[in-house]
């Protein structure tokens, strides 16, 4: 009788067990378009595709708005850099994304190290755009808070999950260590906005990761705390925070933004015919969501929440039979991220949170950004690819939260 094991392929990796298989391109290629979320990448490409549409209708905007009588720049200035920045992302969404899990494990760990180490040298080195030290000129400007965002989620994701291993490791105290010393640098620069947003991708993790109710009160008091100290010690978060809750005025950036939002009504007024997003500051950046909205009107401007709406349900779907704790913790991670900073951005076009600055992800025109929200979802791909041959044996996600009630 035969002792040889059947080849039985890992989910989104290599083979294992017996002898390794040399596959061609051709065949990586399938096994990738068989194993990676179709469903996903298509909502993330509209979205993107979206986006196009999007700072084709603000760069008129913004390029009057940034001319200066030595330099004028084309009406489509940022429409044309903006498909360079997306061209650019989706080569490397799709080469992240062709990655097997523990690749992408490993690659995120990597990009979370250098971008740290890159984020501390941000306060020494580091360049000032709009009253904030925020970029690197390494021959190009380099935000390297952007890039850390997915490093972040993966680290954090990989050290929690080492509770399975040894239940006595002190894998919350490390994680929180590593948000406070990222927490303090982005302060430095100063920036409010991703410090939130981080401290948000933080909190979803190490929720999941199994922490104890007299904990997650500990927690919650200490943002109280850390959010009053910002308000007490940092002059931009006290006078965003203080124009936001006194009702701003109506040449405040959020009022213009809300202003314009509401100026195209249900429909928009169409494509390039607005006029309110003339005087909008950053209009294809921070607020692209109001020129939607002028131009494109509110329905679409819902759309787009559905869009959102929808990657974030779709992964959570598919992580609900997921077994693998390092990948539910990591892919939480990621869309946190991506949600997070989309559903902030909104709000703060609404009118209903203090500007923070941040971006519309795969929307917004942006180098760093853009590059970096590609690679976000290149590695959420990667990580939740997974073989439709193999059944799971157990109820992932939901077997994990149904734990949690039960020790609670």
């Amino acid at each position: 009788m035969s002792t040889v094991k059947p080849y039985i392929p890992r989910q989104g990796g290599a083979a294992s067990g017996g002898a390794h298989l040399k596959l061609n391109w051709r065949d990586q290629l399938r096994i990738w378009w068989r194993e990676i979320d179709k469903v996903l990448l298509t909502l993330i490409l509209i979205l993107m595709l979206f986006g196009t549409a999007a700072v084709a209708s603000a760069s008129p905007a913004s390029a009057s708005r940034l001319s200066t009588s030595e330099v004028q720049l084309s009406e489509f200035y940022f429409l044309k850099q903006h498909i360079v920045w997306q061209f650019l992302g989706l080569v490397a969404m799709i080469s992240v994304s062709t990655l097997t899990r523990e690749r992408a494990r490993q690659a995120g760990i990597l990009l979370a190290s250098v971008t740290l180490v890159l984020l501390a040298l941000v306060p020494i080195f580091g360049f000032e755009r709009n009253g904030a030290q925020r970029w690197l000129d390494l021959g190009f400007s380099l935000q390297p808070s952007e890039f850390l965002k997915p490093g972040f989620a993966i680290l954090l994701a990989w050290i929690l999950s080492l509770r399975l291993r040894d239940p006595e490791l002190p894998v919350v105290p490390m994680a929180s260590v590593i948000m406070g010393v990222i927490a303090l640098l982005l302060m430095m620069q100063p920036n409010l906005g991703a410090t939130l947003l981080f401290a948000g991708i933080w909190f979803v993790l190490v929720l999941l990761s199994g922490i104890s109710v007299q904990r997650l009160s500990i927690i919650v008091g200490t943002g109280i705390a850390g959010l009053t100290a910002a308000y007490f010690l940092y002059d931009n978060a006290r006078h965003r925070i203080d124009a936001f809750l006194g009702g701003g005025t109506a040449f405040d950036q959020v009022d213009l933004a809300q202003r314009t939002l509401m100026a195209g009504g249900w429909t928009g007024t169409g494509l390039w015919l607005g006029v309110r997003k003339m005087n909008l500051p950053e209009a294809h950046t921070d607020y692209i969501f109001s020129v939607i909205g002028e131009e494109f009107g509110l329905i679409t401007c819902a759309l787009v929440v559905v869009l959102y709406l929808a990657i974030v349900w779709r992964l959570l779907m598919r992580l609900v039979d997921e077994e693998n704790l390092f990948t539910v913790l990591a892919s939480a991670g990621l869309i946190a991220a991506i949600g997070g900073q989309a559903f902030i951005n909104i709000l703060v076009n609404l009118q209903l949170f203090p500007s923070k600055g941040m971006t519309l992800p795969l929307i917004s025109y942006g180098g760093s950004s853009t590059i970096a929200m590609c690679l976000t979802v290149g590695l959420l791909l990667a990580i939740t690819r997974r073989n439709p041959f193999l059944k799971r044996e157990t109820r992932g996600l939901k077997a994990m939260m149904e734990r949690k009630e039960e020790a609670a």
